[in-house]
């Protein structure tokens, strides 16, 4: 299993050029038989989701679950779950509050236990409270899990703040 996490704050023009580069990455991974992972979320969740598609590669969208029913996604979040929904050939439910960073992030780390690749859509920056990809990096390869950094030629982040639980990092 293939886990993609990244910045949840990337720019509109970065998505269009990480579809692209993510889809030549992922292609291989289908070659290969395995599978990408995401967790359900508007932005880097749904640009993971079309490049696996057109790469061939399955796909496996988590779903947040209270209890073993799914929970509520934010409202902006919804549309995107959605269109995952359609990509997906898996989908998988796993306990955590998507209204709460810290189960987000710890829902992501039990995701990565089960993958053997991360690839992370990063510019280098370190980890705060609104995003937790360096986090994350440092955590699968304290695991032992390989990790690829994608950062296309060109891409950048928003100066807006995020409010919530990102299903990006």
């Amino acid at each position: 299993m293939i886990a993609v996490v990244g910045h949840p704050d990337l720019t509109t023009s970065t998505f269009a050029s990480l579809e692209e580069e993510l889809r030549s990455r992922l292609a291989g991974f289908a070659r290969a038989g395995r599978a990408a992972v995401v967790r359900a979320g508007q932005g880097l969740p749904v640009v993971v989701g079309r490049a696996a598609r057109a790469a061939g590669l399955a796909l496996v969208t988590v779903l947040p679950s209270r209890n073993g029913v799914p929970a509520a996604l934010r409202e902006a979040d919804r549309k995107a779950a959605g269109e995952l929904l359609l990509l997906s050939e898996r989908v998988r439910l796993l306990e955590y509050d998507p209204a709460d960073r810290d189960a987000c992030v710890g829902a992501d780390e039990r995701l990565l236990d089960g993958c053997e690749r991360l690839l992370a859509v990063w510019d280098g920056s370190p980890s705060n409270g609104r995003d937790a990809t360096a986090h994350l990096v440092a955590f699968a390869r304290g695991r032992g899990i390989g990790v690829e950094v994608v950062w296309p030629p060109g891409a950048s982040r928003t100066a807006g703040l995020l409010r919530g639980c990102t299903a990006a990092g």
